[in-house]
C-alpha cells in the first residue's frame, strides 16, 4: 500500500515547524503479483532533511540526472550551489542510485532527495548501465508527471524549472508539455556538445550515416582552431557493440532536440580553457568548474564510499612524487593490461595511489591485488574510491594516470596536476586531445599493435612527464585560470548569479 505522508519541516530560529507537503516517505512497495498492476501502483519518493531557510518565495527546480557516476556528480555540485543562493532543491534519482546517495550525503543535505522505481526485475544487475537507464526511463515519466503534479498542489512548492543532463529526455518531454521551464546543464566538454550539435551535418556530409556509425575514417574539424579527431572516435561511438552505440546514438538524437528548445543551456566548464568550442554555440552558459565554486566536499553526488586513509598515507610521501592512477567508474581492464599497468607501476620506482573499484573486484583479481600488494609493500597505495578533489589537491601529488573523463580532466586541471592520459571511450579521446595538444599539460599513453598499453609505454612517458618543466607551468596557469573564472567577477561566476537570478524571476 501507498502510505503518504503530509509533512515538511521548516527551520525558524533553530526549532522545527510542520508544514504540510505530501511526501511518499520511506521504500514502500505494495505486495504485487505479475499482471496486478502493482507496479503501476508505485511511485516510490524520499524526501530527506527538508530544512530551508524563509519559505514561499523561494524557487523550486527539480534535478534528474542520467543514471552514470560522470552525471549525478556535477549536477549534484550544481544543486548544493543553487540551494546555497536561495533556490529549494528536489533532486530525483532511481532507486539504485538513491541508495548509494543516501550513504554519501551529508545528515544535514538541504538536497531533498526522491527516487523512483528503477525499473529493474529481481536478478538483475544493477551494475547494468544501458539495462538500469532503459528500465528507468521507461517507468519515470508517469511517476515523475505525478510527483509534479503532488507537489504543484501547494502555492509555496511549485516546481520552477526542471534541471537534467540532458540525457534523461523523458523529464524535458514532461516539462515542456507542463510548461515548466528547462535547463540542461551538460556534464561533458564543449567540444563534445558542439560536435552533437553538429549531427546532422555530419549525416549530411556522408561522414556518419542515421546509425551515427563512420562511414569514411577521416578527420572531422568543427572549426580551423578547434583540433580534428577521427570519425571512429566520435562520443557515441562504440565499436564492436552496435547495441551500445544505437543506445546512446538515440539518446544524443532526443537530447539534441531540447538542447535547442531549452531555456537555459549551461556547462561545466568556463570560458578561458575552450572559448573558441564555445562561441559555436552562442547560447551556453559556462558556470565551471563546479568544484572549486561547491564547499561541500567531493564526496557529494559519488556513488562509492571514499577511503580518506589515503590521505595520511599521502602525508608521507615527498612533494611531487606520487602517481595518482584513477580511470572513472565504467572503464574495465583485462587481465593482460591489468598486469601491464601494475607492472608499470611497480618498475617506475615512484610511490603511487591506484584506485580499483569494488564493483569490478571478482576472486581472480582480488588474488592478484594480494600478491601485488605484498611485492610493492608501502611504496604503493590501492584503494577502492579514492576522495580525488583532495587527493588531486594533495602537495604529493606529482601526475594523474587517467581515463580523461570530463570531470577528472575538469579536477586535474583545477588542481594544476600534469596528466597521462589514458582515454577508453566516449569523450575521453576528445579531452585527451585538449590535455596533450591544446592546453599542453599532459602526455598521451599510445597502445601497441595488439590494443595493449605497455608497461614500457607506461614507464617512457612517465619519466617524460615528471621532468617536463613545461607541461607542469602550463598546468598551473590553467589552475589559475580555472580558480578565477569561478571568484567574485569570474566568467562562470558571473554566468552562475545570471542563471540564478533568471530562475528567481
Amino acid at each position: 500500500m501507498k502510505e503518504w505522508v503530509e509533512r515538511k519541516y521548516h527551520v525558524v530560529k533553530g526549532t522545527t515547524e510542520e508544514i504540510a507537503l505530501p511526501v511518499h516517505v520511506g521504500d514502500i512497495y505494495g505486495s504485487s503479483s505479475p499482471g496486478d498492476g502493482g507496479d503501476q501502483r508505485v511511485l516510490v519518493g524520499l524526501l530527506q532533511n527538508l530544512e530551508f531557510g524563509v519559505m514561499g518565495s523561494q524557487p523550486h527546480v527539480l534535478v534528474v540526472p542520467f543514471p552514470a557516476q560522470g552525471h549525478v556528480a556535477p549536477l549534484m555540485k550544481f544543486s548544493h550551489r543553487i540551494v546555497d543562493h536561495g533556490i529549494k532543491v528536489t533532486f530525483v534519482s532511481p532507486e539504485f542510485i538513491h541508495k548509494r546517495l543516501k550513504t554519501t550525503m551529508p545528515m544535514k543535505s538541504p538536497i531533498r532527495l526522491v527516487s523512483f522505481p528503477d525499473g529493474l526485475e529481481p536478478g538483475d544487475d544493477p551494475n547494468d548501465t544501458m539495462k538500469l537507464t532503459n528500465s528507468f526511463l521507461e517507468v519515470m515519466p508517469g511517476h515523475f508527471k505525478d510527483l509534479i503534479k503532488k507537489i504543484n498542489e501547494f502555492d509555496d512548492e511549485r516546481i520552477s524549472c526542471v534541471i537534467t543532463d540532458g540525457m534523461v529526455v523523458p523529464a524535458l518531454e514532461v516539462a515542456e508539455k507542463m510548461g515548466i521551464k528547462m535547463a540542461v546543464l551538460c556534464p561533458a566538454g564543449p567540444a563534445t556538445l558542439a560536435t552533437v550539435l553538429s549531427i546532422p551535418k555530419l549525416t549530411q556530409d556522408g561522414i556518419i550515416d542515421t546509425q551515427g556509425t563512420p562511414l569514411k575514417n577521416e578527420l572531422i574539424w568543427l572549426s580551423t582552431e578547434i583540433p580534428a579527431w577521427t570519425s571512429t572516435k566520435l562520443s557515441w561511438s562504440c565499436p564492436g557493440d552496435s547495441k551500445s552505440q544505437e543506445f546512446l546514438f538515440g539518446h544524443v538524437i532526443r537530447m539534441n532536440h531540447f538542447v535547442k528548445q531549452c531555456n537555459w543551456l549551461l556547462c561545466n566548464s568556463f570560458y578561458e580553457i575552450d572559448s573558441l568550442a564555445l562561441n559555436l554555440i552562442p547560447e551556453i552558459m559556462p558556470v565551471g568548474p563546479l568544484l572549486l565554486a561547491n564547499q561541500s566536499g567531493s564526496h557529494i553526488g559519488s556513488f562509492w564510499p571514499e577511503d580518506s586513509t589515503c590521505l595520511s598515507w599521502l602525508d608521507k610521501q615527498p612533494m611531487d612524487s606520487v602517481i595518482y592512477a584513477s580511470f572513472g567508474s565504467t572503464s574495465i581492464f583485462n587481465q593482460q593490461q591489468l598486469d601491464e599497468l601494475a607492472l608499470g607501476l611497480e618498475l617506475i620506482g615512484q610511490p603511487f595511489l591506484w584506485v580499483v573499484r569494488s564493483d569490478i573486484i571478482n576472486e581472480a583479481l582480488s588474488e592478484f591485488l594480494d600478491r601485488f600488494r605484498t611485492r610493492i609493500a608501502d611504496r604503493g597505495r590501492i584503494v577502492n574510491w579514492a576522495p580525488q578533489e583532495q587527493v588531486l589537491a594533495h602537495p604529493s601529488i606529482a601526475c594523474f594516470l587517467s581515463h580523461c573523463g570530463w570531470n577528472s580532466t575538469l579536477e586535474g586541471i583545477s588542481m594544476g596536476v600534469p596528466f597521462l592520459c589514458w582515454p577508453y571511450f566516449t569523450d575521453q579521446f576528445q579531452n585527451k586531445s585538449y590535455i596533450c595538444d591544446v592546453w599542453k599539460v599532459g602526455l598521451g599513453l599510445n597502445p601497441d599493435e595488439n590494443g595493449i598499453i605497455t608497461r614500457h609505454e607506461i614507464i617512457t612517458k612517465m619519466k617524460t612527464l615528471l621532468f617536463d618543466d613545461g607541461i607542469k607551468t602550463s598546468a598551473l596557469k590553467l589552475k589559475e585560470m580555472a580558480k578565477k573564472s569561478v571568484t567574485e567577477g569570474g566568467s562562470s561566476f558571473k554566468n552562475f548569479e545570471s542563471f540564478v537570478e533568471k530562475i528567481k524571476h
